[in-house]
């Protein structure tokens, strides 16, 4: 019995979906202590977006460390921050006219999530949260609250209480939804909360991903988000994006709603903007919501991980200019034109997705699941997304060499094949 099976806990997930020791990795390969190599359509959960060990961010970490940089400095100020924090505002920031405040909590996604639940309410003096169904944003109570899916929320323990869950605004409605999910969801909401004697009162805030990532890559269409932002401002709501796995440039531009016309008031970013896997968690603010704050109410021990701003700051030399971007949308095409294959010999299969980020939904969880250990027995790691785990889910570093990007599906797509065929 190996020390993982004797001593970690009953908790443990993605180590039971891939049963070996890794021991390297490099881009979008990894490979385990045996020397099996494997492609990695998996990155993270799309932390390594950059992929594993990016050349740039090791050799400036390396130099930082070597040079006595601060590790770990809570919110004081360093120069690693200001260069990150420079850089972010010159880079993304300022071509966009976004005068956004900056907020460290670290580490992790739910507490950027945590964050601005906690500074809508205050701002707004309300209580309550509308979030969608599908959605994912975290683990944590107030997070959780959000998070749809009834496995995860029901090891909470508690009543999760007031945030209401409505039908998302899918671009392309999925097989055999009868959700209600689209335009029709918001003229629901707006007959809600307009008449005052419905018995509903406005939300703080509308908490909403562009796209569902772990609820099954489910994409909101341009003209339902635009039609939940006027609502919220119609009633004086805040609009908050979670951006944590679909931003930093994973669907072409740095944020996914760049192409959608809208504004957010609360942006929360985590995962990939660490640059190479080191945490940080950040949530962009508008200065007029930011001002509710009282200094030190919302604190963190590693919200000043300065490794991660090391690290973020070589991360946004790829925003520089538009290369990596142009990369990202010529390999979403690779990507999409072996699916749509997949598509057309399969008709239980529906695709979905933006940029490097599709969703392959095979129509049962088992067959997704039998898809994902075909893939790993044949060198490639994968993993499954959405209701029963049905959507397999290809989320690959965007640095991916495009010869491992074609391996990688060559191999998806003959275990797929192999699956739907036997079914």
């Amino acid at each position: 019995m190996s020390i993982f099976d004797e001593r970690e806990s009953e908790i443990r997930a993605y180590c039971r979906l891939y049963p070996v020791v890794f021991d390297k990795a490099s881009n979008a390969r990894q490979t385990d202590e045996d020397g099996n190599e494997y492609i990695d359509f998996f990155a993270g959960a799309g932390v390594l977006n950059f992929g594993h060990n990016n050349e740039r961010m090791k050799l400036a970490v390396i130099d930082y460390i070597q040079n006595n940089g601060v590790t770990h400095s809570l919110d004081l100020h360093t120069t690693a921050k200001r260069r990150f924090m420079e850089r972010f505002v010159q880079v993304i920031l300022e071509p966009r006219g976004m005068p956004h405040k900056l907020q460290f909590m670290g580490p992790t996604g739910t507490n950027a999530v945590e964050a601005a639940l906690k500074l809508a309410r205050r701002a707004t003096g309300r209580r309550e949260i509308v979030a969608f169904s599908h959605g994912f944003h975290g683990m944590t109570l107030g997070a959780l609250s959000c998070t749809a899916n009834q496995h995860f929320r029901a090891a909470a323990g508690v009543p999760l209480e007031h945030v209401r869950h409505f039908p998302f605004g899918c671009e392309k409605m999925c097989p055999g939804c009868q959700l209600g999910c689209g335009m029709a969801s918001i003229e629901q909401l707006r007959a809600y909360y307009l008449d005052s004697s419905s018995g509903i009162t406005p939300p703080a805030a509308f908490l909403v991903e562009t796209i569902q990532a772990e609820g099954g890559v489910k994409v909101a269409s341009k003209t339902w988000l635009q039609a939940l932002e006027k609502l919220a401002r119609e009633l004086d709501s805040l609009v908050i994006v979670d951006e944590i796995q679909v931003g930093c440039g994973r669907t072409g531009s740095f944020f996914s709603f760049d192409d959608l016309g809208i504004d957010p008031d609360i942006i929360c970013l985590a995962k990939g903007i660490g640059g190479m896997g080191t945490p940080m968690a950040m949530n962009l603010v508008k200065p007029e919501i930011d001002q509710h704050w009282s200094p030190g109410e919302h604190t963190g021990t590693f919200r000043g991980q300065d490794l991660s701003f090391v690290a973020g700051a070589e991360a946004l030399a790829y925003f520089e200019d538009d290369s990596l971007m142009q990369e990202v949308r010529s390999k979403s095409r690779i990507m999409n034109e072996a699916m749509t294959a997949l598509e057309k010999r399969h008709t239980a299969v529906e695709i979905s997705g933006k940029g490097m980020i599709i969703g392959l939904d095979v129509g049962d969880g088992n067959r997704a699941k039998a898809i994902v250990e075909e893939c790993f027995r044949s060198g490639l790691l994968i993993a499954s997304c959405g209701t029963g785990g049905r959507v397999v889910k290809l989320i690959p570093p965007l640095t991916i060499p495009e010869d491992d990007l074609k391996d990688g599906l060559d191999i998806l797509l003959s275990a797929t094949d192999k699956v739907m065929e036997a079914a």
